[in-house]
């Protein structure tokens, strides 16, 4: 017995031993992968940050290789900040690198034809060695190089001034990009097409992606990829179809992700039903029972159907062969049963101080203490083209995902594998809360007029500071308040918070799921807010394991990012300020009908301003709305142009008039410029309506305080 009870000993401490020497092999790893992420961030140093000069560009602009202002990043961590992946698959990588335009043989990422977009070139450097525009970076995920968008291509901005005939430009960090990424992506569909149909482009395409020696070897497979992917951008660009032309500087983000959430949570049954209730005017059913039996054909049972739309679309606007070969109005009234149509664009908003900000996003969805950044995160990776390899299985066993989805309770569970890289999103996040506001820069666009700036720091303080706090830059310890006002108390364009709420659509396996909100659990129901399919789809990104990386490493990565997000993140979980609606058990969403008001340091760098980016300068957002019947020549423009990054040091913004850009037009819901009024001065209105308002002196001397900020 004794014999026996030494052997088990020495065994189980042979056992420990290996186990010991295991785990800490692993720990050691993860430690030498952190110092040398660590370390790799700080290799690209290239001192012009990668920026080059620009000739003839967009509208005829040209300008020297731009400089920076101190934000508190060094040229590495800008660097690191626009070309660190997020796990954005927009095309296969060898693709996108030889595709040219449509109606020509130069290449669709010339910088001429990037910066038409918005797009900032960029130079090749360490991390950028192909010379890619700012924020759009090779991804490999499952063996595969793809092209996708990272955080800097929607929150890097430039503004340029022209002194004695030399254009200077400024790179902003954090600002709102200028980008149409809506044009970019109907050209891209469209020379894509071009490849698709014009035989010689199609052979020179093949043979310059083979040559690359990268991820394809014969025709047959550069052929496949290239009508896959044409067909998944152009589901995108049809799903994503708005009457509202967002034009420069602003996009329907929460409608696209929106979006793309549906697509990969919808099964077939929901698709079905959902396809059997479209109607036209008069009540004609646009589906017959038989046209979606023949659409839906061979489409698996399985619980998601998402892999399959490129197939339904086609099959619906195809009249061959029995299908319904719908014309683009009722293409457009079947996706409408589907998915929500995205017609509320708002500005990019700028991104400094996002780490110390209690409640993010335009209409304070996001709370930011503990894990909320990555949510936040991932949610917005979804929107730009993640890839997300939803799958169902029976369930076994425990599951994170599973369980932080509510799914717990389900014969067939959805496993949210995806090439979302949650690790670098933390990375990110961490990043920014190192950057800073831009100082307007006196010595480039001209001295601040300091007593006019006094006077409009005693208005700033008396009618805006109660919603936009004044902070301190540098204070390392700064938070920063959203101050949330109720859609009807603001009166600005109110379809961007009304949609973040009011969207609904098909939750597929998501139904009958309990989920939390801050005045108790729901049930989500077959029809739901897409704000609740979102939130629990991005709970199951964040407890899905990366695919990429072995099990144990893995695992341990998702649990130091989990841990991490609590422990390091400051922000700490409170209510919402302001005057807002109240979320009730029947309303649990009434709080995001309302925008957010935040400190406005910086903010003479992020025109154009209100949410939606209809109103194009700080002075003419000092100025009240036209309405029918006021006269005078004091009102804020309803038509202006977008696109120039020629800076007004006046008023304040970008150049709104005299070249051809794109036209704002303030006169759709959506598009509108109205409310914000606040001020001193009541504005008597035709009608006998009064409106308050500054007089033209007060607006010069706010003006002159917000460049100050």
């Amino acid at each position: 017995m004794a014999t026996l009870l030494t052997f088990i000993y020495s065994t189980f401490r042979k056992l420990f031993k290996h186990i010991r020497l295991f785990v800490g092999l692993v720990i050691g790893l993860m430690v030498i992968a952190i110092i040398t992420g660590k370390t790799y961030q700080n290799w690209d140093d290239d001192p012009q940050r990668g920026a080059i000069a620009i000739n003839n560009g967009a509208f005829g602009e040209s300008y020297q290789t731009p400089t920076y202002l101190d934000q508190g990043w060094t040229e590495a961590q800008s660097l690191w900040f626009y070309n660190t992946t997020q796990g954005s698959d927009l095309m296969p990588y060898d693709l996108f690198m030889v595709l040219e335009q449509a109606d020509s043989a130069t290449l669709f990422r010339d910088n001429q034809h990037i910066d038409k977009y918005r797009y900032l070139p960029q130079q090749p450097t360490f991390l950028n060695p192909d010379g890619l525009p700012v924020g759009i970076v090779k991804d490999t995920y499952q063996g595969k190089d793809y092209i996708g968008y990272t955080c800097a291509a929607c929150h890097t901005s430039q503004v340029n001034i022209t002194k004695n005939g030399v254009t200077h430009a400024i790179r902003i960090d954090g600002g709102p990009s200028m980008a149409d990424m809506v044009g970019f992506l109907t050209a891209l569909e469209k020379s894509m097409q071009a490849t698709i149909t014009d035989d010689v482009k199609k052979r020179r395409f093949v043979e310059n992606v083979i040559a690359r020696k990268n991820n394809y070897k014969n025709v047959a497979a550069v052929e496949e990829d290239l009508m896959q992917w044409f067909n998944t951008i152009k589901l995108y660009n049809t799903v994503n179809h708005s009457h509202i032309d967002y034009g420069y500087a602003r996009l329907d983000a929460f409608g696209r992700i929106y979006n793309r959430v549906l697509q990969h949570m919808i099964n077939k049954p929901q698709l079905a039903q959902a396809m059997s209730m479209v109607t036209a005017p008069g009540g004609r059913r646009v589906l017959t029972s038989k046209q979606i039996d023949l659409v839906l054909h061979n489409i698996s049972e399985n619980i998601i159907v998402d892999k399959h739309f490129g197939l339904i679309l086609k099959r619906l606007s195809s009249p061959n062969d029995g299908y319904p070969g719908l014309n683009k109005r009722d293409l457009l009234r079947v996706r409408n049963a589907i998915f929500n149509e995205p017609n509320a664009p708002v500005s990019y908003p700028f991104i400094w101080d996002v780490g110390q900000s209690d409640y993010t996003q335009w209409n304070g969805l996001a709370n930011n203490s503990g894990v909320g950044p990555l949510g936040r995160n991932t949610g917005e990776v979804i929107g730009v083209f993640g890839q997300l390899d939803w799958t169902s299985h029976k369930k076994s066993g425990f599951d994170l995902s599973t369980t932080l989805t509510d799914q717990e309770n389900k014969n067939e569970v959805v496993n949210f594998k995806s090439s979302i890289d949650v690790t670098n999103l933390h990375r990110l996040e961490a990043q920014l809360k190192l950057l800073q506001s831009p100082v307007w820069p006196q010595q480039t666009l001209g001295d601040i007029d300091q007593g006019k700036a006094k006077n409009g720091e005693l208005l700033y303080a008396k009618h805006c500071q109660s919603c936009h706090e004044v902070v301190d830059r540098n204070n390392a310890d700064r938070m920063i308040i959203a101050n949330m006002t109720d859609i009807n108390v603001i009166q600005t364009d109110k379809k961007a918070a009304m949609n973040g709420v009011m969207a609904i659509g098909k939750s597929g396996n998501f139904k009958h799921t309990v989920q939390s909100t801050d005045v108790g659990d729901v049930v989500i129901r077959e029809n739901a807010p897409v704000v609740q399919i979102l939130t629990s789809a991005t709970k199951g990104v964040i407890g899905t394991p990366d695919p990429d990386k072995f099990f144990i490493r893995r695992w341990l990565d998702r649990l130091y990012v989990l841990a991490s997000s609590f422990f390091e993140n400051k922000i700490p979980n409170t209510i919402k300020s302001g005057n807002y609606r109240v979320d009730t058990t029947a309303n649990p969403y009434n709080s995001l009908l309302a925008y957010k008001g935040r400190a406005l340091n910086g903010i003479w760098a992020t025109a154009p301003y209100l949410h939606n980016g209809s109103v194009p300068t700080l002075y003419d957002l000092f100025l009240p709305k036209k309405r029918k019947g006021d006269v005078g020549d004091k009102f804020r423009p309803d038509t202006f142009m977008v696109g120039s990054r020629e800076f007004d040091t006046t008023k304040v913004g970008f150049m709104a008039e005299g070249y051809n850009g794109f036209k704002f037009k303030t006169f759709r819901e959506g598009d509108t410029n109205v409310g914000h009024n606040y001020g001193p001065v009541m504005f008597e209105h035709a009608d006998g309506s009064t409106t308050p308002t500054f007089d033209d002196t007060q607006r010069w001397e706010l003006v002159e305080y917000m460049k100050t900020l």
